[in-house]
């Protein structure tokens, strides 16, 4: 079991798509690991069929059968931003909802809402399955503020629970982001651009301050034009998990660094947002 205060309440929003169970069986496995109560979120009308499916479902996956169900009306995305922020739900389990464009999955509008504007983390399954599978190769993005080593330390919760047998740790690094940084150097409003020397030591003294751990770590820096050079890494590597950490802020929308703007819109794997 992984430190249950950090995720207290875990919600799957669920619709009932053809993958109804296998989203549902996706969350129980999460929130298995977290040992946190389970709540459901719908989008729709509460009735005698709605209430027998959800039954059957809890039944079949051996979930509380008392588990919470909040049924909201309205568009489906403003509903369960809704519900995460009434309820204080810490994360949120759902399918990506995503279409095949040219090899690359895109993630639905609902999916997109809640990366973008969740109160709390966000889980989102491709290609979730009733019986799921371990999730084998995770992609971590580093992020060296306080709130992005918390957020290594809890994927490496998970990845042992998972029985990780490699977890890439892997800053992104684009041609626009260090002709900025030189910009800003030039002008006197900010540090010199890191050598690449400079960025894998940087990198590997972060891993380093998470502490000892079980889990095989592959620290990388991936270099390349755009962003999309780190979407094509965790194809290439055949991820199972993309791990992202955002900090909280007031703002509804927030914004994300240029260099992970990209999952927003494509979805390499299975993709959780730590906040």
């Amino acid at each position: 079991m992984i430190n249950p205060s950090r995720y207290r309440t875990i919600a799957v929003a669920s619709t009932f798509s053809p993958r109804f169970k296998q989203v549902i069986a996706e969350a129980k496995r999460i929130r298995d690991r977290f040992s946190s109560e389970f709540h459901l979120i719908y989008v729709g009308e509460r009735n005698e069929e709605t209430a027998k499916k959800f039954r059957d479902a809890l039944a079949q996956l051996q979930l509380p059968f008392d588990s919470p169900i909040h049924y909201e009306k309205g568009d489906p995305a403003e509903a369960i931003l809704r519900v995460l922020a009434e309820q204080k739900i810490d994360m949120v389990v759902a399918g990506a909802l995503e279409k095949e464009v040219v090899l690359h999955p895109f993630l639905g509008n609902v999916a997109r809402r809640l990366v973008r504007e969740a109160s709390g983390s966000v889980m989102l399954f491709t290609k979730p399955e009733v019986k799921p599978k371990p999730l084998r190769r995770i992609v971590f993005v580093a992020d060296y503020p306080e709130h992005g080593l918390r957020a290594l330390k809890t994927t490496l919760a998970l990845a042992l629970a998972e029985s990780c047998e490699r977890l890439y740790v892997i800053r992104i690094i684009t041609a626009f982001d260090q002709a900025r940084a030189s910009i800003r150097a030039d002008a006197g409003e900010g540090e010199k651009p890191k050598t690449k020397d400079e960025e894998e030591d940087a990198l590997e003294k972060f891993v380093l301050s998470a502490g000892a751990t079980e889990v095989p770590i592959e620290a990388r820096c991936i270099r390349g034009n755009t962003g999309l050079a780190a979407s094509d890494f965790v194809q290439s590597v055949k991820a199972d998990l993309l791990v992202v950490s955002m900090s909280k802020n007031r703002d509804a929308i927030q914004r994300l660094p240029s260099n992970i703007a990209w999952i927003t819109d494509v979805i390499p794997c299975n993709l959780w947002v730590i906040r």
